[in-house]
């Protein structure tokens, strides 16, 4: 399945587009490498996803063959590490 795709069914973005657009800016990583919204997804690999200041490291544990519930989405990934980026401060 396709990252883009993944990042909707999943619920991670709400729409295909902004996870393209998110994966076009390089704030999309897979595998701590940057990736295009066309990136294969498998279970098991680490999904990096920056955006507006957050951060959220999931792992992937399963690909669905279609669409899922709103339920079941959470169920698709295990989130790692969720964190906020703060700007460095200049004195």
């Amino acid at each position: 399945m396709r990252l883009d795709l993944f990042l909707k069914i999943s619920r991670l973005v709400p729409r295909r587009t902004v996870a393209k657009d998110l994966c076009d800016a390089g704030a999309v990583q897979l595998n701590r490498k940057a990736a295009k919204a066309s990136a294969e997804v498998a279970p098991g690999q680490l999904l990096t996803l920056s955006a507006g200041g957050r951060v959220r490291e999931v792992e992937i544990l399963e690909v669905p063959s279609g669409r899922i519930s709103r339920k079941e989405a959470p169920g698709l990934y295990l989130v790692r590490r969720e964190y906020v980026e703060l700007e460095p401060q200049l004195f």
